[in-house]
């Protein structure tokens, strides 16, 4: 009885690891035959486990979502993931989500064993939390996009732009970003007929969503690096370009990979990057260890001129 209730835990957990299991697939992992398998599964089904089969050659094994939360079975490397992620959700950036994850981790921990407590108690003693400065979203509004993107329905929402400017857009969203301690929607403006990136603390949606929309083809064939591109100069308030007098390849290594390098000739190239603060915005053009022109904005050109005079008076005699 001990070997089959082990066996049946195991089964359970293959099942919530993989989505669709053929019947000789279990059984090598049991170490059992495709008759024991379909037996268990019998058990499952009896305990109130909703294990759906399909039949043939090509059926197999599939663990349907029920009406009760299953237990959660988890290998100890999976279990200290889990406990590190609640403890570092529960100060995160998501609004709302915090006493949850504290629960939730309580709970976890309650019934670690002793040595996995002392792995997830090493990481939590050697660890320091910086408070986050940044903007916090709305749980809410988080999971209301992210099912708008599963499900493939148009969202309407209030938006408010750096300036502070309000309007209320109609978007096709496709992902969700996590970039440092901010969050962004990747979308297709309806109205403007265009790919945009959004702050998802700006976004305030309307419900309900809809309609369905079909998916187009990804900016430039690759969302995520139009992604990586965009959050280096669209989401800021100021966004600057600049000649740099170097070679396009000389920069790339030492630059972030949201910076857009354009090749201009063989000794010379173009960058476009963004700040929300005028003087870091000089700081990074400073920093990229060439010589530089810019026209714009006019704070940076302003920022430029007054850090040109400072740096001159600091050498001066």
């Amino acid at each position: 009885m001990l070997e089959t209730s082990a066996r049946l835990l195991r089964l359970l957990s293959l099942l919530q690891a993989v989505t669709d299991w053929t019947g000789p697939q279990l059984a090598d992992r049991l170490g059992v035959t495709t008759r024991t398998v379909r037996k268990d599964v019998e058990r499952l089904r009896a305990l109130g486990y909703p294990v759906d089969a399909t039949p043939g050659v090509a059926g197999g094994y599939r663990l349907r979502a029920g009406a009760a939360l299953p237990p959660l079975l988890l290998d100890d490397d999976e279990a200290v993931a889990v406990a590190i992620g609640l403890r570092t959700a529960a100060g995160g950036t998501v609004s709302g989500i915090g006493e949850s994850s504290l629960r939730a981790l309580a709970k976890l921990e309650k019934i670690l064993p002793a040595r996995l407590r002392h792995r997830v108690g090493a990481v939590s003693a050697a660890t320091v939390a910086v408070p986050a400065k940044g903007p916090r979203v709305s749980a809410d509004t988080l999971t209301a996009l992210a099912a708008a993107v599963r499900d493939r329905m148009r969202v309407r929402f209030d938006y408010e732009s750096h300036d502070g400017a309000r309007s209320v857009r109609i978007v096709e969203p496709y992902r969700l970003v996590n970039a440092g301690r901010r969050w962004y929607l990747v979308a297709w403006d309806v109205d403007r007929a265009g790919w945009r990136t959004f702050r998802v603390d700006r976004i305030a949606p309307h419900v309900p969503t809809g309609p369905r929309f079909t998916p187009r083809e990804p900016p430039d064939g690759d969302l995520t690096a139009w992604v990586a591109r965009r959050l280096g100069t669209a989401t800021w308030r100021l966004r600057a370009e600049a000649v740099v007098h170097a070679p396009a390849g000389s920069l790339a290594a030492r630059l972030p990979p949201e910076v857009e390098i354009t090749p201009r000739d063989a000794l010379s190239c173009v960058v476009q990057v963004g700040s929300d603060n005028a003087l870091m915005l000089a700081l990074h053009l400073g920093m990229i260890g060439a010589d530089f022109t810019v026209t714009g904005p006019p704070e940076l050109v302003a920022q430029l001129g007054e850090l040109s005079a400072r740096f001159a008076r600091a050498v001066s005699p």
